[in-house]
């Protein structure tokens, strides 16, 4: 009878061992469903530049500075509605207690995109920060197996889905193969990097970088 009840705590106890870290993936899955549905929403931003450019620029870096402004007053204990709530839940576990630096580098990244480049090149910057890097994320969460040493971290499946967004939403842009094909090979090697929320610079600037200079 001893035997039994030892057997049956040890299968209890393995049960609770495997569904803690499920859960906790799930959480975290969860977590990035919200966090990139958020960053799909800049891809709005060329759209809202085509009918009026320097007020799409005008509401991002206000989108930025209000955004700042909350952020700071959420860590000093004030709770802004529903900004603070969405903020919470969007937050990775590292990101708990510290400033969520995404939505500023996310706002900056279609902000600069839009100030240096000219349209074209701007929009598929944008795409590529949007659906690029998001995709990336998604996919890499959820069928990421592979994952080189050179990728720290990162997974091959991730980086594919990374460079097939990219090529897809530039080629709608320009219907040029050779620059869909330098915009998706630049994101897909920028969001590879080490840079974490920083690539929401790095990767629009340097894809519609790559793009103007294939236009010459």
């Amino acid at each position: 009878m001893s035997d039994f009840i030892v057997q049956k705590a040890r299968f209890l106890h393995s049960i609770r061992a495997g569904i803690a870290p499920a859960r906790a993936n799930l959480r975290e899955f969860k977590t990035e469903i919200l966090r990139k549905s958020i960053h799909f929403l800049i891809a709005l931003s060329p759209l809202m530049a085509a009918v009026n450019r320097p007020a799409t620029a005008l509401i991002l870096a206000a989108g930025i500075l209000g955004y700042t402004g909350m952020e700071m007053l959420r860590l000093a204990g004030v709770k802004v509605p529903f900004i603070s709530s969405i903020t919470n839940m969007a937050s990775r576990s590292q990101d708990m207690g510290h400033f969520v630096m995404g939505p500023v580098t996310l706002g900056l990244g279609a902000l600069l995109a839009l100030l240096l480049y000219p349209a074209p090149a701007a929009a598929i910057a944008i795409y590529a920060l949007a659906f690029g890097d998001g995709f990336a994320s998604l996919v890499g969460k959820l069928f990421g197996r592979l994952r080189p040493a050179f990728l720290c971290g990162k997974s091959i499946e991730g980086s594919l889905a990374c460079f097939i967004a990219v090529f897809i939403s530039a080629y709608r842009v320009s219907f040029d193969y050779r620059t869909a094909l330098v915009a998706a090979l630049t994101a897909a090697a920028v969001e590879a990097l080490p840079l974490n929320d920083y690539d929401n610079i790095a990767l629009p600037i340097a894809a519609g970088l790559a793009v103007c200079l294939i236009s010459f």
